[in-house]
């Protein structure tokens, strides 16, 4: 089978079946993360009681604590993608891919036959790690199977991919008629869970992945001469998390119930967020692939600071050029990080590298959520929150410059017979 790397007929990596088969996963799995997003206050009516009352238990059918509490779990549940994803450094990418999306895409099908609001929770929560370390996997495999020039796009590819299945559920959940059942949301799962045998007959292991050593010890260990990078690296995608995680959540709150904007408002920033990110991707692949990884990851990560903060400075507009700023630059960061991870560790480790930064990017999440809320009580702003936190993101994307510069680096570099990541 012809090596993907070097396709032929002037097919660039990023378009040849193997890049695109694991961008297919990606698009399941967000499909089914999304979908409890989507459908999360949907299945509070359903198992709560609704009433005519003023207060939001009433109107929800659940109290919103156990609904903070849930969606808290759920989140915090993507922890466990770091095991998972360390297993395709001991076992494969292709076997452990496939498991993972197939465990994930089952849970997430059953929890439509839910019989009660937690036994929803759970299965969700349990299928969530799984899903998580589908999407992470999809971009080591997209960028074990492409070139020094077309990785960034490779990972773009992915990351848009993961967006285009979020934006299925979206769309289909609009243009059903009335208001569809949490369980017909659900079960959206079920489509890609049918498809994956076909998916399966395109998904390889990578020549790098396949003629590498296997990892040993531990699942999630780093060897020593790496942890430093690796923990620069997983702080970095943590901080960036830190100014999204909160600044993307609160979007609806701030704008209609501090602002005063109405829904349509909302829902027109909700539609330009596609858009944004598109750009956002391609700005983010140029930069990585011109002028390197570090300052491209950093200006992104930069920028996305600053457009957080000025989202929540108090007008629509500011909202508006903010919130799509945002959207545009974190979206951007994803490239020149994807292929940065890729590209500063060996095939060995790759994938628990890839789990690692999943890990930093959640728990950056949801510290960011605990700390714009004590900020905003504190200061009694919800601009002063966003601003400190986007001040401190902006600061922090300095910190790229530890990392070595890896524009035009083939990852056989890092294999047997030639200098490794950590110089020996």
């Amino acid at each position: 089978m012809p090596d993907a790397t070097q396709p032929g007929r002037g097919r660039p990596a990023w378009l040849t079946a193997p890049v695109l088969t694991v961008a297919g996963l990606s698009i399941a799995s967000g499909i089914a993360q999304f979908s409890v997003t989507a459908v999360i206050g949907d299945v509070a009516s359903a198992f709560g009681t609704t009433s005519g009352g003023d207060d939001l238990t009433a109107q929800i059918g659940l109290p919103t604590t156990t609904i903070g509490v849930a969606l808290a779990l759920i989140r915090l549940a993507s922890l466990g993608s770091l095991p998972a994803a360390a297993l395709a450094d001991r076992y494969g990418r292709r076997q452990v891919l496939l498991t993972l999306a197939a465990i994930g895409l089952t849970l997430t099908t059953l929890a439509a036959l839910a019989p009660s609001f937690w036994f929803y929770i759970g299965l969700v929560a349990l299928a969530r790690p799984m899903l998580s370390a589908v999407n992470g996997l999809a971009g080591v495999v997209a960028a074990e199977e492409s070139s020094a020039r077309d990785r960034s796009a490779a990972i773009a590819l992915v990351t848009a991919a993961y967006g285009l299945g979020a934006g299925i559920v979206s769309l289909s959940r609009t243009a059903l008629p009335g208001e569809p059942s949490f369980r017909v949301v659900t079960a959206f799962t079920l489509l890609p869970l049918l498809a994956l045998p076909l998916l399966a007959r395109r998904i390889r292991e990578p020549r790098i992945a396949r003629d590498a050593e296997h990892s040993q010890g531990i699942p999630g260990a780093i060897p020593a001469g790496l942890r430093v990078r690796v923990l620069i690296l997983s702080a970095l995608a943590g901080s960036t998390a830190l100014a999204t995680g909160p600044g993307f959540t609160y979007l609806f709150v701030y704008g209609e119930d501090i602002l005063g904007a109405s829904t349509g408002f909302s829902s027109l920033l909700v539609l330009g967020a596609g858009p944004a990110g598109v750009i956002g991707l391609l700005i983010g692949r140029a930069g990585a692939d011109r002028i390197g990884r570090r300052v491209t990851a950093g200006l992104m990560m930069l920028l996305t600071g600053v457009g957080i903060a000025y989202a929540y400075s108090g007008s629509t507009r500011a909202l508006a050029i903010g919130y799509l700023a945002a959207i545009a630059t974190s979206t951007g960061f994803a490239p020149p990080t994807g292929a940065l991870a890729a590209e500063l560790v060996p095939t060995r480790v790759r994938a628990t590298v890839a789990g690692w930064v999943t890990v930093a990017g959640v728990l950056g999440a949801v510290i960011g959520l605990m700390t714009f809320g004590v900020l905003a009580d504190a200061t009694g702003s919800f601009a002063s929150a966003s601003r400190i936190i986007g001040i401190v993101v902006a600061l922090v994307s300095v910190g790229f410059v530890l990392l070595p510069e890896t524009r035009g680096h083939e990852l056989d570099e890092d294999e047997p017979g030639h200098a490794t990541a950590d110089g020996t």
